[in-house]
């Protein structure tokens, strides 16, 4: 039989790729793009359960693969209650102003029992020496 005239079968190469092996292919492709574009350690509202599954805490939403997760996070009910969340704790940060430091002033004062002194720098006029004189 002679393969020589079929689509996609040069001599040498491997055959054409079924349907099923293009979307892994495709969605393999989507998953590492959308990994490199969102670190899901650092999603606040990932979870992964006990049965292996993916749960947004936000929406509520069972996801089956991490593909799947980053899909709903790009989606429209994601991003609707992402500004929901943002509007509600938008609305209760004023009602709760936070308290203002109150500003002890420190008062200045001389403390009693420290006793006041003079120092004085002295030459003598017949020798000539130098000397200090304190006057308490």
């Amino acid at each position: 039989m002679d393969f020589q005239h079929r689509p996609g079968g040069k001599t040498g190469s491997g055959g054409v790729a079924s349907a099923s092996e293009n979307n892994r292919d495709r969605r393999e492709r989507l998953r590492q793009l959308a990994l490199d574009t969102i670190d899901i350690n650092k999603d606040p509202y990932f979870m992964k359960n006990h049965l292996g599954s993916y749960e947004c805490k936000l929406c509520l939403t069972l996801n089956n693969n991490e593909g799947s997760y980053l899909a709903h996070t790009q989606g429209k009910k994601h991003q609707t209650n992402l500004a929901r969340r943002a509007a509600k704790e938008a609305k209760e940060a004023p009602a709760q102003p936070a308290p203002e430091k109150v500003k002890v002033v420190v008062k200045k004062f001389v403390k009693i029992g420290r006793p006041g002194y003079k120092v004085t720098k002295q030459r003598d006029p017949e020798s000539g020496q130098q000397s200090l004189l304190f006057q308490i």
